[in-house]
């Protein structure tokens, strides 16, 4: 590896609801640098999933953040010629990070409605343990325990 890790940066959290995985949230949902949009967008399916369900929807959020996130993922490495799946445990903010972008791939993936209301959708399904987000996260599973005779391959 070349020069200096990059610092961590501190983010700041959101406005409304001074929490910064809804901040961090806010981010990953951003696109070339719109961040007003970007929080309309989750701050609007945060209400509508208030709306929908009459439950906190910041419970509603970290349940499906909880759900999503994966505990193992796998790696691909080439070890003589074959490159092996490789099953490792996941750092704990790689799973915020994962789950995030399942959910938010999963809400763009769905036609004909705003972001804000497919976003909304994604979470809830997510909050009760179904949705596309939470298939990805099954698949991975698949993988890795499919992968298990090569965890010796992981190195530590």
């Amino acid at each position: 590896m070349r020069g200096k890790a990059a610092p961590k940066r501190k983010i700041n959290p959101d406005s409304k609801y001074q929490l910064v995985e809804i901040a961090k949230f806010i981010n990953y949902v951003m696109r070339r640098g719109k961040k007003t949009v970007a929080t309309k967008i989750v701050y609007d399916s945060l209400e509508t999933i208030f709306k929908k369900t009459k439950k906190d929807p910041i419970e509603t959020f970290k349940l499906a953040i909880k759900n999503v996130s994966p505990i193992v993922e796998v790696k691909s490495r080439r070890i003589g010629g074959a490159n092996y799946q490789i099953p490792i445990p996941t750092q704990p903010s790689r799973r915020f990070i994962l789950a995030s972008r399942w959910i938010i791939e999963s809400a763009k993936s769905k036609k004909g409605k705003k972001m804000s209301e497919k976003l909304a959708e994604e979470l809830i399904e997510a909050s009760q343990g179904q949705g596309n987000a939470i298939k990805k996260k099954n698949d991975i599973y698949r993988m890795a325990e499919a992968n298990k005779a090569f965890a010796h391959f992981a190195r530590y």
